[in-house]
């Protein structure tokens, strides 16, 4: 895997500090709510598990123990409606950034190869294409991957719900995207670690489908894989706990490899990620706290004269001026009241008049974040 890091883009956040240094000025400090980074505490059976499992002395399995496995398949079935999941078609990884990030390396594409990805995009998915020498290229659906490179596609990433536009993509459209894969030898990836976090219908009451179910592509895993994340629903983007599952083929191959460059989970996060899989109680309560959260900025920033759109599951709130400024310019607007948020050009030229919120603050810097608007 031979890549120039110099030709990789400016990481997205170090273009942010000048403006959250402004935003620190404001006499009523900084309230940073740029970055979905969990302030909520871990729930304690996480912390108990840990802590149970401390004594480990060795190496743990690099696809997963025996009790992991059967956890995330138990998930899958319990929460996400996929059944029938076999053990052998989950990997724990160390984050799901860092699968994001080398899947298109993993899977041995290179030059000539193409990398679809979302038009408004975590931009890890353009990174990961460039890292493997590949070339990434934006689109919503299979009719927007331009003819000339159809055939040269060899892997395609989904994000439902989507960071940072909470959009959501159907049973319907999910197949759409595996027929079309499959048509052309694509592997379909979907990152899905904001699924817990529905708030619109009919995802909010009929749950977020996974690109693994069995409603999409005839019910066979071959050429899919999916990603998830605890960081999001259980407060442990700290832990680095995550997973990938799917086509059984691609899983071992996957495997394979890490156990190669070592990339394993710790043991006591291991038993950590199981104990929080057995624990919806928590995951449900940490819902509502970032129901309540969003409710409260969704109404300062209608009251402010803000527009949002989309925003019907995930962790962030997309919103834009009406008449659709330039996004550095609302970043600019809203630090000079202390609030930070992220701008949507991070996110690919088709966000320039956007913005994103996380809904990550706590409960104070929320309040205080909307007594700002409306006093703006």
């Amino acid at each position: 895997m031979g890549f120039d890091a110099a030709a990789l883009p400016t990481f997205p956040w170090d273009l942010l500090e000048p403006l959250k240094r402004q935003a620190a000025e404001h006499p009523g400090g900084l309230i940073d709510l740029s970055v979905g980074a969990p302030v909520d505490p871990t729930p304690d059976e996480l912390r108990e598990a840990v802590a149970a499992a401390s004594d480990s002395p060795g190496y743990p399995p690099t696809v997963g123990t025996a009790e992991l496995r059967h956890a995330i398949v138990h998930h899958y079935a319990a929460e996400r409606g996929v059944t029938g999941l076999p053990a052998d078609a989950v990997l724990p990884t160390i984050g799901s950034k860092e699968m994001v990030a080398l899947l298109p390396s993993l899977l041995g594409l290179g030059a000539g190869d193409v990398v679809v990805h979302p038009v408004v995009a975590y931009p890890t998915y353009d990174v990961g294409a460039r890292l493997a020498g590949a070339r990434p290229v934006p689109a919503d659906s299979p009719a927007q991957v331009p003819g000339d490179l159809a055939a040269k596609v060899r892997l395609v990433w989904l994000n439902s719900p989507a960071n940072p536009d909470g959009r959501v993509l159907g049973v319907e459209a999910l197949g759409e995207w595996v027929a079309w894969a499959g048509s052309v030898g694509a592997v379909v990836a979907s990152d899905e670690c904001y699924a817990a976090l529905a708030w619109a219908d009919p995802w909010a009451s009929d749950g977020v489908p996974s690109l693994l179910d069995g409603r999409v592509g005839g019910g066979s895993l071959a050429g899919r894989l999916a990603l998830y994340s605890l960081s999001k629903q259980s407060n442990a983007a700290g832990y680095r706990a995550a997973w990938v599952a799917g086509d059984p083929a691609l899983i071992g191959r996957l495997a394979a490899l890490r156990k190669h460059m070592g990339m394993m989970m710790p043991g006591p996060v291991q038993a950590a990620m199981a104990a929080a899989l057995g624990d919806a109680g928590a995951v449900a309560r940490q819902r509502q706290v970032y129901g309540r959260r969003r409710r409260i900025l969704l109404e300062a920033l209608d009251q402010a004269g803000y527009v949002v759109e989309g925003s019907g599951a995930g962790l962030y709130l997309w919103f834009t001026t009406p008449d659709r400024q330039d996004c550095w310019r609302t970043v600019a607007d809203l630090a000079s009241l202390g609030i930070l948020v992220a701008p949507g050009a991070f996110y690919g030229q088709a966000g320039r008049a956007f913005v994103r919120m996380a809904l990550t603050g706590s409960d104070q810097a929320v309040a205080e974040a909307a007594a700002r608007l409306a006093g703006a």
